[in-house]
């Protein structure tokens, strides 16, 4: 009985009964009823999506608008919470970026981007993460000038399709999408619906997320999963494909108390912001940049099969705990068990040898360049 009031209290997406449909284990996931797995399992599911397409759920995460009288002052209202620069992104850009707080912790890992049409000047288009987002939209009204005001968007699903074949998946009814760079954006049809798409993604490969109205996106999905290239994926083989591409997960490997330069993320810090500051713990971040971190996020590779999970100790050999383990598990692609976790600086050093004790065993593991696989982003050759 406690399980069933559980599971009514649970928010679901405009998908929810297509994966029910599908045969779906549903599990909670940030107050959502979301999908683990399929029938074919997390194994299936993930090399489905490095060699052909996966169709990914996550309309669980925030889409928001910020509206200001112009895109200079919406860019720099929202460059004063971040350290990114958005002053100068293009029409029709995406960015990668970080909320920080006073002390330059990460309160969210976000994307925003840049409307492709001049008469959308002024605004900024924000996915944030699921958890996060109530935490989110507070900190932005708190904190936005009165100037620019934060719309949130409660009528929208988001899709994602990822994969070698994902693009051409997509553009069989949305032809525009094959235009896409990666990290570009614009608002297309599909098969006559309207819908915004991002070639962008969390697993690595090229492909692309699609904002739709909620009402469509059953419609859209089934028409995907009608390609035999497109199949539904969960949240299982979502994070082993994100841990093999090195991307973060917030409140895993990031979280209020880490900076961007502990967690290696660096890139959403162009070179304008790094050196003018003007955002929330840039005393903290640019003394990081310039002398380095105390600690810094690693990749780890372990020798063996068995899998170190988040919370695992990470120790010199035969010495001390030095770190933990932020993410962890059985790499299908590589073929053996990866993580991700933080040490001291002195110990980031790729081919250090290090330790990761699980259930209280000494595993040997080294310290590893990532993306433990290559990524596969889509990048339009320069004329």
């Amino acid at each position: 009985m406690a399980d069933a009031v559980a599971d009514e209290v649970l928010k679901q997406t405009p998908l929810h009964d297509l994966h029910v449909e599908l045969g779906a284990r549903m599990v909670p996931f940030a107050g959502y009823s979301m999908p683990v797995q399929y029938k074919a399992g997390i194994m299936a599911e993930h090399q489905h999506t490095r060699s052909k397409a996966g169709l990914f759920d996550v309309s669980h995460m925030g889409q928001a608008m910020l509206i200001g009288p112009d895109h200079a002052t919406t860019a720099r209202a929202l460059e004063a919470l971040t350290p990114s620069n958005f002053v100068e992104l293009g029409y029709g850009r995406q960015r990668y970026t970080v909320l920080l707080n006073d002390e330059g912790g990460i309160i969210d890992d976000l994307m925003v981007t840049r409307p492709v049409s001049m008469a959308d000047d002024g605004k900024l288009m924000l996915v944030v993460n699921a958890a996060r987002k109530d935490v989110d939209y507070a900190h932005l009204r708190e904190r936005l000038p009165e100037n620019v005001r934060l719309e949130v968007f409660e009528d929208r699903a988001l899709i994602a399709v990822q994969g070698p074949e994902a693009v051409a998946a997509v553009a069989a009814h949305a032809p525009r999408a094959a235009e896409l760079d990666f990290m570009s954006a614009a608002p297309m049809e599909f098969d006559g619906i309207a819908c915004h798409v991002a070639r962008a993604g969390y697993t690595g490969e090229d492909g692309v997320e699609m904002s739709v109205p909620a009402g469509a996106a059953e419609a859209i999905a089934r028409a995907l999963l009608a390609d035999e290239r497109v199949e539904p994926i969960g949240l299982g083989a979502r994070d082993s494909l994100r841990l093999e591409a090195g991307l973060c997960l917030y409140g895993h490997d990031i979280d209020e108390m880490t900076s961007p330069v502990e967690g290696a993320i660096t890139f959403c810090m162009q070179k304008r912001r790094r050196e003018e500051g003007g955002f929330p713990g840039a005393e903290r971040i640019q003394g990081e940049l310039a002398d380095g971190p105390g600690r810094v996020r690693v990749g780890l590779r372990l020798e063996g099969k068995a899998p170190a999970r988040e919370g695992a100790e990470i120790a010199l050999p035969d010495g001390p705990v030095i770190g933990t383990v932020t993410s962890g598990g059985f790499a299908p692609t590589v073929g053996a068990p990866i993580a991700m976790g933080y040490v001291p600086s002195e110990h980031a050093e790729i081919g250090t040898a290090l330790e990761l004790i699980v259930r209280g065993k000494r595993l040997p593991a080294t310290v590893a360049q990532m993306p433990f696989v290559p990524n596969r982003y889509y990048r339009k050759p320069k004329p």
